[in-house]
């Protein structure tokens, strides 16, 4: 879990990164009309790369930090209910092929992982 908790950082440090600074170019990348308030997906951003800095920590010691990985991982739950729940027939072709491959990295690591292995 050590390794999928330091790729989950940098991951969503650099997605976090790109939403703040950039914020209209994932819309202009999936064909959508740019944001009239972009600040709230800038906000989007930064509580991301918190969770980035949280992974980061957490992987030194995932069982001492279980809530951490924990709420990681309850996000990764119910994200994929949410989007399921506002797919339409006019979903975005990349949206649907981001979304799963986003989440997949941090599922198939948490099922197959060994905490007893972890330093705590």
């Amino acid at each position: 879990m050590h390794l999928t908790l330091k790729l989950a950082a940098i991951y969503n440090l650099l997605w976090g990164a790109w939403v703040v600074l950039f914020p209209n170019h994932f819309f202009a990348l999936v064909g959508m009309p740019p944001l009239n308030h972009p600040m709230v997906w800038q906000g989007m951003g930064m509580v991301i790369g918190v969770y980035g800095l949280g992974y980061w920590w957490a992987s030194y010691a995932p069982l001492r930090h279980w809530p951490i990985v924990a709420v990681g991982f309850l996000g990764k739950i119910f994200g994929p209910i949410g989007f399921f729940f506002q797919l339409c027939p006019g979903a975005s072709a990349f949206c649907l092929y981001l979304y799963p491959h986003h989440q997949r990295f941090y599922l198939v690591d948490s099922f197959f992982s060994h905490p007893e292995k972890s330093a705590y």
